[in-house]
């Protein structure tokens, strides 16, 4: 009976987590994405420039539309149903909402029942997966757009990793704080090499924050197959491009590669 009762609250607890907890957890960070992919390049271009075009923080300021500038209220905000109830349209202008904000509140959706489904008997190992996703989701969302990594999401995010290693032990914080050491100076090593080399910078600082914040989380020893997964991915996305679209690019954002071996990394080390 007692047996029964505790497989039957666990059973319980899985179910709370993967289909209450993080769907809700889900669809409200999906809608800070929206938020913080929106507006945070402008303001990182604005402390760049000292063009002052944000007059509050970014995160304080009221949404509005981004073509007409109507102020949105609360239901207009609502994530994913606000989109579905409108159609796809501003309320008031009437035009098309980009479909970048449904997609990104839909991935964050399904990324949280995913990470629910895979680890539902451990909250914390589900919470600390979808964190690291989210992260990851975010600075390859921005990345690729406008070729910026933001300080105020990469530290972070290693910051968040060497807590999560020192109070549960997931990797040991010695190698974690090894791997947050050994992955910045890696590609700072490699860019002043080719720096050297050819006279032309082939990543950014922010590169280095975000393999930086990958070894903060698993570890020194994750760094080689994290390195060798974008490495492999972004040649084959180039590759794809100049196949089918005969599309030559000088300049490849390397952040969401290095973002998805950091995630294919965390899944496949969760398995084992």
């Amino acid at each position: 009976m007692n047996f029964s009762m505790i497989t039957l609250n666990e059973y319980s607890c899985s179910l709370l987590v993967t289909w209450l907890i993080m769907p809700l957890l889900g669809l409200l960070s999906g809608w800070v994405m929206t938020l913080i992919t929106c507006r945070l390049p402008a303001l990182v271009e604005q402390e760049e420039t000292g063009v002052r075009c944000i007059k509050t923080p970014f995160i304080l300021s009221g949404s509005q539309c981004c073509l007409c500038h109507h102020p949105l209220t609360w239901s207009d905000c609502l994530p994913l149903f606000s989109y579905l109830r409108l159609g796809g349209k501003c309320r008031y202008c009437h035009e098309r909402i980009s479909w970048r904000y449904p997609v990104q509140e839909a991935g964050c959706l399904l990324f949280a029942v995913f990470c629910g489904l895979f680890q539902g008997d451990n909250l914390s190992l589900a919470l600390a997966l979808y964190t690291f996703g989210w992260f990851a989701f975010a600075l390859s969302e921005i990345d690729s757009r406008t070729f910026l990594l933001p300080d105020v999401l990469t530290l972070p995010l290693l910051w968040l990793g060497l807590i999560f290693n020192a109070t549960t032990n997931m990797t040991d914080l010695v190698d974690a704080i090894w791997g947050a050491v050994l992955g910045y100076t890696l590609l700072w090593s490699l860019f002043w090499a080719m720096f050297f080399a050819t006279k032309k910078k082939g990543m950014g600082y922010g590169d280095f924050k975000l393999l930086a914040a990958t070894g903060a989380w698993f570890g020194w020893q994750c760094l080689p197959a994290v390195l060798f997964v974008a490495s492999t991915s972004g040649l084959l996305y180039a590759l794809a491009g100049y196949l089918l679209f005969r599309k030559k690019s000088a300049v490849l954002p390397f952040g969401p590669f290095l973002a998805l071996g950091g995630t294919v990394y965390f899944i496949d080390f969760l398995t084992h």
